[in-house]
């Protein structure tokens, strides 16, 4: 409840700056401030009447939801591509939830691009430490860290280490990194047809501050 209220308190101060309220003494508006305003509104009222979206939200926030290394624990199975801001402030400047799906459904063609699919991206955390994965039917497997404080998960395997960020979703978690990590990712474990992959994942990453890209995981 008291995520909720937050979220509406900054939405509402957004649409406030947004449409001039913000200022002492100002008490008209344009008809066409006063009409996107007034779809932000509806836009708000929506969000916080739709537990689904609300959640969202929750969703495209790096850190919003606490994640402990008992959470990460398990098999996990790739459920879909995984987007999110690294603060609040950057996922309003880029538009929102909306946004944020819209970047997922572009992903999602550059991932089967490469043949990544629910049958043959897993990922394994045990409690010793250790973890075994494929991604597009491609091993890694070795050691892992975990910081509760940051978030990052450290994949240390033989021939690679790679960095990325945990993030609990409502139906599991997501392994997200920098655009160009992921890039390297998708260029190490499976053959890029062509390069339209590469030109999706950069084009993302030019257009959006703040973005991680990566998995969805669900058990």
């Amino acid at each position: 409840m008291k995520k909720i209220s937050f979220i509406v308190a900054a939405a509402f101060c957004m649409m406030l700056g947004s449409c001039g309220m913000g200022t002492p003494g100002a008490t008209t508006q344009s008809s066409n401030n006063a009409a996107a305003g007034g779809g932000m509104l509806g836009s708000v009222i929506s969000a916080v009447t739709n537990g689904q979206v609300v959640g969202n939200v929750l969703q495209s926030v790096l850190g919003l939801d606490k994640l402990t290394k008992a959470d990460l624990i398990g098999s996990w199975t790739y459920s879909q591509p995984g987007c999110a801001f690294t603060s609040k402030e950057l996922l309003a400047q880029a538009g929102g939830e909306a946004v944020a799906q819209s970047i997922k459904d572009k992903m999602a063609g550059s991932f089967q691009t490469v043949g990544i699919s629910s049958a043959n991206t897993k990922i394994t955390f045990n409690q010793d430490g250790t973890f075994s994965s494929t991604i597009a039917g491609k091993s890694f497997s070795g050691k892992y860290t975990f910081d509760e404080a940051t978030y990052k998960v450290t994949l240390q395997g033989l021939l690679l280490n790679i960095n990325c960020y945990a993030k609990k979703n409502s139906n599991g978690v997501a392994l997200l990194f920098e655009a160009s990590k992921l890039l390297t990712i998708l260029q190490t474990m499976a053959t890029l047809s062509g390069n339209s992959t590469a030109q999706t994942i950069g084009d993302l990453s030019k257009n959006y501050d703040g973005l991680r890209l990566g998995f969805d995981f669900k058990k």
